[in-house]
């Protein structure tokens, strides 16, 4: 049923319908009446688009996410606890939460120049950023409200958040060389994708202030995958000195390296010390040994990314400027069995030991491991 059908059904003017809809003082309270209990016993809704156009907003939040069909499982994990926060903020303020997936082969500016143009949206939210991002330079420009979940060497002032890569590099690095590791390689995402880049450059500082460096060969960047992580552990292997450690911004990438590693009979924590990254509850918690990684409240980081978006809306409706808000967002070491003192086998091929004498020093490696670190992180 429309507008046209209930004023027909009712016997009074569309004009005098859609007043009594929408409040207007100029209708009796009676008409009023009659035409909300008419709307509801007949099923009629208000055209949202045609009330949009009117009001000029849509009541819409748009968050972009890019596809990645090699990583599926985990982008959903990820986004959809981010996305329940982000709605439990808009959902108080009367606003809804729209996903614009741009699926592999096209354009990510297009398709955000696309929603833009075509008004779909109040605000947005760009992930996933590029070093060099140009749908961040088209937002700008455009004035509407958004916010780049990421950062980028893009445009000018705008609104983001970021997870803290500094953070999680510096403590990643200071973890490995108090267990005595000097020779540590960084497996990142291939690509333009920019937090690999902020990851591997603040892997390199971490090192540095510790008076070692970053060979460009242990730098190795792969798909973000877990064929991306296996690849990793090729190359590791390959080496004629191997790192006795290995940090590795994505867990995808942590998971295929264990496959390869005890493909090749290298044990992780015991062999090569492994560093993974977010604690998400689907992926990889259940690796044996467990993964020394990070851990992330992304339900707190999609409330904040809601409210920051209602507040950029909402001062736009009122004519105001307000600040750009731009958060780096804190994870929480939690360290694993995939992290131990350096092995004496470790620059070579795997010690052979019985399973007895390997028991015994994985229990003498645990308890030096714990030595070293106690009370200072989190342990599974």
């Amino acid at each position: 049923m429309n507008i046209h059908d209930l004023a027909k059904h009712l016997n009074i003017s569309i004009g005098t319908v859609s007043r009594a809809l929408n409040g207007r003082a100029d209708v009796s309270e009676e008409t009023r009446k009659r035409v909300l209990e008419a709307a509801k016993r007949l099923g009629y809704s208000p055209n949202q688009s045609g009330r949009s156009l009117r009001r000029g907003s849509t009541g819409m939040v748009g968050f972009m996410v890019i596809a990645n069909r090699s990583r599926a499982v985990r982008g959903e994990a990820f986004f959809m606890t981010v996305f329940d926060g982000v709605q439990s903020v808009l959902a108080k303020e009367n606003l809804d939460l729209v996903i614009y997936y741009c699926g592999d082969g096209q354009s990510p500016e297009t398709y955000v120049q696309r929603i833009v143009e075509r008004g779909l949206v109040d605000g947005l939210i760009v992930s996933q950023t590029t070093r060099v991002d140009h749908r961040i330079d088209y937002l700008i420009q455009q004035n509407l409200p958004f916010i780049a979940f990421g950062r980028s060497q893009s445009g000018g002032d705008h609104s983001w958040i970021d997870l803290d890569f500094e953070g999680v590099a510096e403590q990643s690095i200071d973890l490995l060389t108090r267990l005595g590791h000097r020779r540590i390689a960084v497996a990142t995402p291939a690509g333009d994708v920019n937090y690999g880049f902020v990851y591997t450059e603040a892997c390199r500082a971490a090192l540095k202030r510790r008076g070692l460096e970053l060979d460009d060969d242990l730098v190795i960047r792969e798909a973000i995958s877990e064929a991306g992580g296996y690849r990793v552990g090729e190359r590791l292997l390959a080496m004629k000195q191997r790192p006795t450690g290995v940090v590795a911004v994505e867990n995808s990438l942590a998971i295929g390296l264990y496959s390869k590693l005890k493909d090749a009979g290298v044990a992780p924590g015991r062999d090569i010390s492994v560093v993974g990254f977010d604690e998400t509850p689907t992926f990889g918690l259940f690796l044996q040994p467990p993964l020394t990684r990070f851990r992330l409240e992304l339900v707190d980081l999609g409330r904040w990314l809601g409210t920051h978006m209602v507040e950029l809306i909402e001062a736009k409706r009122a004519g105001k400027t307000i600040p750009f808000a731009q958060k780096v967002w804190p994870l929480e070491l939690v360290v694993g069995a995939s992290t131990m003192p350096v092995s004496p086998a470790a620059d070579g091929a795997p010690e052979v030991v019985s399973a007895e004498a390997g028991a015994k020093r994985r229990v003498s490696r645990t308890a030096r491991t714990s030595s070293l670190l106690a009370g200072s992180t989190a342990r599974d």
